[in-house]
Protein backbone atom coordinates (compact mmCIF):
# COMPACT_ATOMS: atom_id res chain seq x y z
CA UNK A 1 0.00 0.00 0.00
CA UNK A 2 2.77 2.62 0.74
CA UNK A 3 3.77 1.88 -2.94
CA UNK A 4 0.85 2.73 -4.10
CA UNK A 5 0.58 5.61 -2.67
CA UNK A 6 3.76 7.12 -3.31
CA UNK A 7 3.05 6.29 -6.91
CA UNK A 8 -0.34 8.52 -6.12
CA UNK A 9 2.20 11.34 -4.54
CA UNK A 10 4.03 11.33 -7.74
CA UNK A 11 1.30 11.48 -10.40
CA UNK A 12 -0.25 14.32 -8.82
CA UNK A 13 2.84 16.17 -8.12
CA UNK A 14 2.78 15.97 -11.85
CA UNK A 15 -0.39 17.06 -12.64
CA UNK A 16 -0.07 20.09 -9.88
CA UNK A 17 3.09 21.58 -11.84
CA UNK A 18 1.91 25.06 -12.63
CA UNK A 19 1.41 25.75 -16.86
CA UNK A 20 3.69 28.07 -16.90
CA UNK A 21 6.55 25.72 -15.25
CA UNK A 22 5.37 23.34 -17.66
CA UNK A 23 5.75 25.82 -20.37
CA UNK A 24 9.08 26.71 -19.21
CA UNK A 25 10.38 22.69 -19.51
CA UNK A 26 9.43 22.24 -22.48
CA UNK A 27 12.12 22.91 -25.44
CA UNK A 28 11.62 26.59 -26.76
CA UNK A 29 12.70 26.69 -30.79
CA UNK A 30 11.87 30.42 -30.57
CA UNK A 31 14.00 30.92 -27.63
CA UNK A 32 16.71 28.80 -29.31
CA UNK A 33 16.75 30.72 -32.78
CA UNK A 34 16.59 34.46 -30.92
CA UNK A 35 19.58 33.06 -29.03
CA UNK A 36 21.43 32.10 -32.24
CA UNK A 37 21.25 28.44 -31.47
CA UNK A 38 20.18 27.46 -34.81
CA UNK A 39 20.36 23.55 -35.16
CA UNK A 40 18.52 23.12 -31.92
CA UNK A 41 15.67 25.35 -33.29
CA UNK A 42 15.43 23.21 -36.18
CA UNK A 43 15.80 20.57 -34.42
CA UNK A 44 12.90 21.21 -31.50
CA UNK A 45 10.80 22.27 -35.02
CA UNK A 46 11.12 18.81 -36.35
CA UNK A 47 10.36 17.61 -33.66
CA UNK A 48 7.10 19.38 -33.19
CA UNK A 49 6.46 18.84 -36.87
CA UNK A 50 6.59 15.46 -36.46
CA UNK A 51 3.91 15.41 -33.53
CA UNK A 52 1.63 17.89 -35.40
CA UNK A 53 2.08 18.32 -39.37
CA UNK A 54 -0.05 21.23 -38.88
CA UNK A 55 1.83 23.36 -37.11
CA UNK A 56 2.75 26.71 -38.59
CA UNK A 57 4.17 27.86 -35.64
CA UNK A 58 6.57 25.51 -36.19
CA UNK A 59 6.92 25.89 -39.60
CA UNK A 60 7.90 29.06 -39.38
CA UNK A 61 11.05 29.23 -36.86
CA UNK A 62 12.24 26.31 -39.17
CA UNK A 63 12.20 28.07 -42.25
CA UNK A 64 13.62 31.22 -40.07
CA UNK A 65 16.30 28.87 -38.86
CA UNK A 66 17.01 26.82 -42.24
CA UNK A 67 17.74 30.00 -44.04
CA UNK A 68 19.85 31.57 -40.93
CA UNK A 69 22.05 28.41 -41.62
CA UNK A 70 22.50 28.57 -45.08
CA UNK A 71 20.16 26.00 -45.87
CA UNK A 72 18.27 27.97 -48.34
CA UNK A 73 16.49 25.19 -50.92
CA UNK A 74 15.61 23.51 -47.91
CA UNK A 75 13.78 26.32 -46.59
CA UNK A 76 11.92 26.68 -49.80
CA UNK A 77 10.70 23.26 -49.82
CA UNK A 78 9.64 23.63 -46.19
CA UNK A 79 7.91 26.73 -47.00
CA UNK A 80 6.38 25.54 -49.91
CA UNK A 81 4.88 23.11 -47.76
CA UNK A 82 3.42 25.23 -45.06
CA UNK A 83 1.99 27.75 -47.69
CA UNK A 84 0.08 23.86 -48.84
CA UNK A 85 -1.45 23.91 -45.22
CA UNK A 86 -2.19 27.99 -45.18
CA UNK A 87 -1.43 29.85 -48.38
CA UNK A 88 -2.25 33.31 -46.42
CA UNK A 89 -0.02 33.28 -43.60
CA UNK A 90 2.57 36.57 -44.01
CA UNK A 91 5.47 34.80 -41.82
CA UNK A 92 5.48 31.50 -44.41
CA UNK A 93 5.71 34.60 -47.25
CA UNK A 94 8.08 36.40 -45.72
CA UNK A 95 10.80 33.95 -45.52
CA UNK A 96 9.73 32.21 -48.41
CA UNK A 97 10.89 35.36 -49.68
CA UNK A 98 13.76 35.05 -48.22
CA UNK A 99 14.91 31.82 -48.98
CA UNK A 100 14.13 32.38 -52.83
CA UNK A 101 16.26 35.70 -52.12
CA UNK A 102 19.63 33.96 -52.12
CA UNK A 103 18.76 31.37 -54.22
CA UNK A 104 18.65 33.96 -57.02
CA UNK A 105 14.74 33.08 -57.61
CA UNK A 106 14.51 37.06 -57.82
CA UNK A 107 10.67 37.50 -59.62
CA UNK A 108 9.86 34.98 -57.42
CA UNK A 109 11.47 36.87 -54.34
CA UNK A 110 10.18 39.97 -55.25
CA UNK A 111 6.39 39.06 -55.95
CA UNK A 112 6.38 37.43 -52.51
CA UNK A 113 7.92 40.77 -50.59
CA UNK A 114 5.05 42.71 -52.62
CA UNK A 115 2.33 39.87 -51.66
CA UNK A 116 3.51 40.05 -47.46
CA UNK A 117 3.63 44.16 -47.65
CA UNK A 118 -0.24 43.94 -49.06
CA UNK A 119 -0.78 41.46 -45.73
CA UNK A 120 0.36 43.41 -43.26
CA UNK A 121 0.90 46.79 -41.47
CA UNK A 122 3.42 49.43 -41.52
CA UNK A 123 4.96 48.95 -38.57
CA UNK A 124 4.81 44.73 -38.32
CA UNK A 125 7.59 42.68 -38.14
CA UNK A 126 10.16 41.84 -40.96
CA UNK A 127 8.74 45.24 -42.94
CA UNK A 128 11.90 46.46 -42.70
CA UNK A 129 13.79 43.23 -44.26
CA UNK A 130 10.84 43.26 -46.75
CA UNK A 131 12.17 46.40 -48.29
CA UNK A 132 15.82 45.69 -47.50
CA UNK A 133 15.49 42.73 -49.91
CA UNK A 134 13.42 44.20 -52.02
CA UNK A 135 15.96 46.95 -53.28
CA UNK A 136 18.52 44.53 -53.22
CA UNK A 137 16.63 42.49 -56.13
CA UNK A 138 16.01 46.15 -57.87
CA UNK A 139 20.08 46.41 -57.39
CA UNK A 140 20.59 42.91 -59.25
CA UNK A 141 18.37 43.89 -61.69
CA UNK A 142 20.21 47.32 -62.14
CA UNK A 143 16.10 48.93 -61.58
CA UNK A 144 18.20 51.92 -59.42
CA UNK A 145 15.20 54.51 -58.93
CA UNK A 146 13.07 51.01 -57.43
CA UNK A 147 16.05 49.81 -55.33
CA UNK A 148 16.20 54.04 -53.75
CA UNK A 149 12.07 53.61 -53.16
CA UNK A 150 12.66 50.48 -51.42
CA UNK A 151 15.61 50.70 -49.50
CA UNK A 152 14.41 54.41 -48.01
CA UNK A 153 11.27 52.70 -46.50
CA UNK A 154 13.79 49.93 -44.86
CA UNK A 155 15.65 52.96 -43.52
CA UNK A 156 12.52 54.63 -42.30
CA UNK A 157 12.14 51.18 -40.79
CA UNK A 158 15.25 50.69 -39.64
CA UNK A 159 17.25 53.28 -39.37
CA UNK A 160 20.03 52.29 -37.35
CA UNK A 161 21.48 49.48 -40.01
CA UNK A 162 24.37 51.01 -42.02
CA UNK A 163 24.21 48.48 -44.04
CA UNK A 164 21.50 49.69 -45.30
CA UNK A 165 21.99 53.27 -45.58
CA UNK A 166 25.20 52.49 -47.75
CA UNK A 167 23.44 50.43 -49.89
CA UNK A 168 20.97 53.28 -50.42
CA UNK A 169 23.79 55.42 -51.36
CA UNK A 170 25.03 53.34 -53.93
CA UNK A 171 21.36 52.78 -55.21
CA UNK A 172 21.34 57.01 -55.58
CA UNK A 173 25.00 57.12 -56.56
CA UNK A 174 23.79 54.98 -59.53
CA UNK A 175 21.17 57.10 -60.77
CA UNK A 176 23.32 60.08 -60.22
CA UNK A 177 21.36 61.64 -57.32
CA UNK A 178 24.74 62.49 -55.78
CA UNK A 179 23.51 64.55 -53.29
CA UNK A 180 21.00 62.64 -51.44
CA UNK A 181 23.26 59.50 -52.07
CA UNK A 182 26.42 61.80 -49.72
CA UNK A 183 23.68 62.12 -47.32
CA UNK A 184 23.04 57.98 -46.90
CA UNK A 185 26.93 57.53 -47.06
CA UNK A 186 27.59 60.00 -44.11
CA UNK A 187 24.65 58.25 -42.33
CA UNK A 188 26.25 54.72 -42.71
CA UNK A 189 29.61 56.39 -41.57
CA UNK A 190 28.49 57.80 -38.87
CA UNK A 191 26.80 54.74 -37.87
CA UNK A 192 29.64 52.95 -38.62
CA UNK A 193 33.38 54.77 -39.20
CA UNK A 194 34.90 51.64 -40.60
CA UNK A 195 32.53 51.13 -43.45
CA UNK A 196 35.22 50.99 -46.03
CA UNK A 197 32.58 50.04 -48.83
CA UNK A 198 30.72 53.21 -47.29
CA UNK A 199 33.96 55.92 -47.07
CA UNK A 200 34.67 54.65 -50.88
CA UNK A 201 31.37 55.61 -51.93
CA UNK A 202 31.34 58.51 -50.39
CA UNK A 203 34.84 59.69 -52.51
CA UNK A 204 33.28 58.39 -55.43
CA UNK A 205 30.82 60.61 -55.53
CA UNK A 206 32.99 63.80 -54.24
CA UNK A 207 33.68 65.66 -57.56
CA UNK A 208 30.23 65.13 -58.57
CA UNK A 209 28.82 67.70 -55.24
Amino acid sequence: MRAVRMVWVMVLCVLLVPAHVAAQQRPDALRMYREGNYDEAIRICEQELRANPQNMDSYVVLCWALVKNGRYAEAEQRALTARRINANDHRVIEILAEAQFYLGKNNESLALFQEFLSYVSDNAARVGNAYYFMGEIYLRQGRYQHADIALTAAVRVEPLLFYWWMRLGFAREMTGSYKTAAAAYDRALALNPSAAEARAGRERIQSHL
